[in-house]
C-alpha cells in the first residue's frame, strides 16, 4: 500500500535535505561554499521552468559567515504553493504538502540533485555533510477529553507511561495535557539512523498529535555521488514508509483511507 492511496493521509509536510561544506574546512568551523551568490543566480535560471517563482527571505540579508545552513531563498511552481526547492548557504531541500505522492517526489528529488551538481561551479570541491528525509504527520486530538499515552499506546503502537506512584497526595493530574517524545535508533540501510517524536502541535488550528519520522545520514555516511545520494532517498523513503504503515495498522489507517 502507499500513501497516496488514503484518500485522508495525516501528511502535513514531506522534507528531503542535502546539506554540504568545503572539503578542506574545519568541521567545528566549516567554510561552507565561496559560490553560494553564483549558486543561487544559477538556480534561479535552471528551476524557471519549473519552479517560477522566486521569494528572497528576510534571512538573506544575514552574513554568509554565520548564515550556515540558514534558509534564504525558495523557488516555487506559484505564490504559496508546493512543491517548493529551498536554498541557504550549504543547504537546498524539496518540500511537499498534502498533494505528495513518492512517485513525483522521488522524481523531483532526483531532478535537483542532478541540477545542482550541473549547476555548481565546483562540486568536487564540495563534500555532503548531512543528508535528511523527513516525514510530518499529524491527527486532529483533544488532549482535555482524551489521555494522549492511550492514543499513542492503541493508535500509533508507542507505549509510554508515567508511575502512577508520582500521583499519589501529590497536587497534579494523571493525564497529560501534553507529549513531547523521541527515539533515536540506528539505520543500516541507509546508513545513520532513524528518528521518531511524537509532540503536541496544531492542524488546521486545532490541537494535534504530530509524529515526524525522520532518516538521517551524517559524516562519513553520507553518500558523495549524485547517483549514492538518490539511492540514499529511495532507501530512506522505503524505511520510514514500512515504520509509517506499521504504526497506523488498525483504526487509524481506517481513518485514513
Amino acid at each position: 500500500m502507499d500513501i497516496q492511496k488514503l484518500s485522508n493521509a495525516p501528511l502535513v509536510e514531506a522534507i528531503f535535505e542535502l546539506r554540504w561544506r568545503r572539503k578542506d574546512s574545519d568541521v567545528n568551523n566549516p567554510i561552507i561554499d565561496p559560490h553560494y551568490k553564483v549558486l543561487v543566480g544559477e538556480l534561479y535560471g535552471a528551476l524557471k521552468k519549473e519552479y517560477p517563482y522566486h521569494e528572497q527571505l528576510p534571512t538573506a540579508d544575514i552574513p554568509e559567515p554565520i548564515a550556515t545552513y540558514v534558509i534564504q531563498h525558495r523557488f516555487r511552481k506559484e505564490k504559496d504553493s508546493w512543491p517548493l526547492i529551498q536554498v541557504g548557504p550549504g543547504i537546498i531541500t524539496l518540500n511537499d504538502t498534502e498533494n505528495y505522492l513518492w512517485s513525483d517526489f522521488a522524481k523531483r528529488i532526483s531532478e535537483m540533485v542532478e541540477m545542482f551538481f550541473n549547476i555548481h561551479p565546483a562540486p568536487d570541491n564540495l563534500e555532503f555533510s548531512g543528508i535528511v528525509m523527513r516525514y510530518i504527520d499529524a491527527s486532529e486530538f483533544d488532549y482535555e477529553k482524551s489521555n494522549i499515552l492511550e492514543f499513542l499506546s492503541s493508535k500509533l503502537k508507542v507505549n509510554a507511561s508515567i508511575n502512577e506512584g508520582l500521583f499519589e497526595n501529590a497536587p497534579a493530574e494523571k493525564i497529560p495535557v501534553g507529549v513531547d517524545l523521541k527515539f533515536t535508533y540506528p539505520s543500516h540501510q541507509p546508513r545513520g539512523v532513524i528518528q521518531l517524536r511524537c509532540a503536541r502541535g496544531m492542524k488546521k488550528e486545532k490541537t494535534a498529535l504530530v509524529w515526524e519520522t525522520v532518516v538521517q545520514s551524517l559524516g562519513h555516511d553520507v553518500p558523495k555521488t549524485k547517483d549514492e545520494i538518490v539511492k540514499w532517498s529511495k532507501d530512506a523513503h522505503s524505511l520510514t514508509h514500512k515504520w509509517f504503515f506499521k504504526m497506523i495498522e488498525g483504526d487509524l489507517l481506517e481513518e485514513f483511507r
